[in-house]
């Protein structure tokens, strides 16, 4: 084995090996290859179990997910409905509400900080975004209607709705906000 940058943990391991071949005792080898005794000890049962392939470490970047593709899927498709949809007594999510909600959910218990809320939102390209309501309708079927619209929106996301019910009315749009895909 040649030592090279590349392979410094390589042949770092390789001479713990060969030291404990030729008879040497971990506190010895310890000291020769500069590593703890735990260490070394880690190597040399490792090699009696998988043998040579102990050369080369397994190890695992970071902490292991907690979420699924799953359950980030579920987060997305929260934050983009509306929240009295899902019985809730309010009209826009914050992160903090979203969080909340999603601990509670039954079956699903998604137990997700408030930045790494944040974070899988904006990597799923969903943002905070300002829209203007124009016109809260006393219609007693407004929510049938409403859900037929996002199906068909769903469905056929290139198209749009048109709506003059009432003709040329001076409506002022009153500002609002929510979680959307960004566009």
């Amino acid at each position: 084995m040649r030592r090279d940058s590349t392979n410094s943990v390589r042949y770092r391991r390789a001479m713990m090996l060969l030291t404990s071949a030729g008879g040497n005792r971990v506190p010895v080898i310890a000291q020769l290859v500069q590593a703890d005794e735990g260490t070394v000890r880690d190597v040399i049962h490792r090699f009696n179990e998988i043998g040579l392939a102990c050369l080369d470490p397994r190890w695992a970047g970071g902490r292991p997910r907690l979420l699924s593709d799953d359950d980030e899927d579920f987060v997305i498709q929260t934050a983009t409905t509306r929240p009295t949809k899902l019985g809730q007594p309010f009209t826009r999510w914050s992160i903090r509400k979203l969080a909340a909600y999603l601990r509670r959910v039954h079956g699903r218990g998604i137990r997700i900080g408030r930045e790494a809320l944040r974070c899988l939102l904006l990597r799923r390209g969903v943002t905070f975004q300002r829209t203007k309501t124009w016109k809260e309708s006393p219609d007693p079927e407004r929510n049938t209607k409403l859900d037929r619209m996002e199906q068909v929106l769903d469905r056929f996301p290139d198209r749009g709705f048109a709506f003059d019910e009432f003709g040329p009315l001076g409506i002022r749009p009153t500002p609002g906000s929510c979680w959307a895909e960004q566009s």
